[in-house]
């Protein structure tokens, strides 16, 4: 019986991987971890634990006690501050036994910050590159990017923060403080014309298996529609990416699709929120992740069915005696 643990189990991306690994028939033990005793983590696993914040003191002395408590095999950080923590923490958490699904050191921290991941892309000449700037001058701003423009955290994720500036007026109601902290860029392409691709990489700069979506994102800035197409089409970028920052393992890869190529919005050195819908079409990369970890086998390219995902609220109940979907 292989035991996994999955922090972050109340959110999208968290459960997203209970979820996935639940559709294998290999006979595991699924643990998730929360600050939240009463969320839906429950309902998508064997056993619950309540964990401190991440940020907390005591945080990273209970997962270890959990770690070692439950015999763990693999464990998946489900939130990005997980997965910067255990980054920093990784030859602690190993020495209990368990193996760490973590992309590249370099890459996550890399990914941080998206500056200078963008003047890295420079660097190396990549054509993905969407122009980004620092000098918060609306009329710098507006033309190098013309209007509307995006500002973007330069450390976030799932779109979280980014605003479409479309007038002066409104550029100045940022507070200096908060300018201080983004980035700006231009829009390019269309919003039906965004794709979110998943590659499980080797760390020596290839990969051997991948799929895309054309996304549709929600206002939390998750996809919320999803349409598999052709991953063909994402091969060159992918491969060149992977031969510039040598991902390890899943790994997510989100562009747009304009008049000069692709172009790409960020990397996600993690499994990204997709990653159940993925599941359904074929596509497991939680199960992959834990074939490597323990197996240390890649995975080859799946047979992936064509289709479309709608996501949509529903209820989970839970029984004093027992748990109903």
């Amino acid at each position: 019986m292989t035991t996994i643990l999955v922090s972050g189990a109340c959110g999208i991306v968290g459960y997203g991987i209970l979820r996935s690994l639940r559709m294998s028939k290999r006979p595991m033990t699924l643990i998730g971890t929360s600050i939240y005793t009463d969320s839906v983590a429950h309902g998508f696993c064997d056993v619950f634990e309540v964990v401190p914040r991440t940020d907390a003191p005591d945080y990273l002395d209970r997962l270890l006690a959990l770690l070692r408590e439950h015999h763990v095999d693999v464990a998946f950080p489900g939130i990005d501050a997980d997965m910067y923590k255990w980054a920093d923490h990784v030859a602690e958490i190993e020495a209990t036994g368990t193996k760490v699904v973590l992309n590249s050191l370099e890459l996550i921290s890399r990914c941080s910050d998206k500056w200078p991941f963008y003047e890295r892309q420079l660097t190396l000449k990549l054509p993905y590159a969407i122009p980004s700037y620092l000098e918060m001058d609306f009329d710098f701003l507006s033309e190098k990017c013309g209007l509307p423009f995006l500002l973007k955290p330069r450390r976030g994720f799932g779109s979280k923060g980014i605003v479409v500036v479309e007038t002066a007026e409104q550029f100045a109601k940022i507070a200096p403080a908060t300018k201080t902290t983004l980035m700006a860029q231009p829009i390019v392409g269309r919003d039906d014309e965004e794709f979110t691709v998943s590659a499980f990489c080797d760390g020596h700069g290839g990969h051997s298996a991948f799929m895309a979506l054309r996304r549709k994102l929600s206002k939390d800035g998750f996809t919320e529609k999803a349409e598999v197409v052709n991953q063909v089409d994402f091969s060159e970028a992918v491969q060149d990416l992977c031969r510039a920052f040598s991902p390890i393992g899943p790994t997510n890869f989100q562009f747009r699709k304009t008049d000069r190529g692709l172009k790409l919005l960020e990397i996600n050195p993690r499994i990204s929120s997709s990653t159940s819908i993925r599941a359904a079409f074929g596509y497991n990369e939680a199960l992959m992740a834990v074939d490597m970890a323990i197996e240390k086998r890649m995975p080859v390219q799946p047979d992936i069915k064509r289709g479309r995902a709608v996501r949509y609220t529903e209820d989970f109940i839970f029984y004093d005696d027992s748990v109903h979907l």
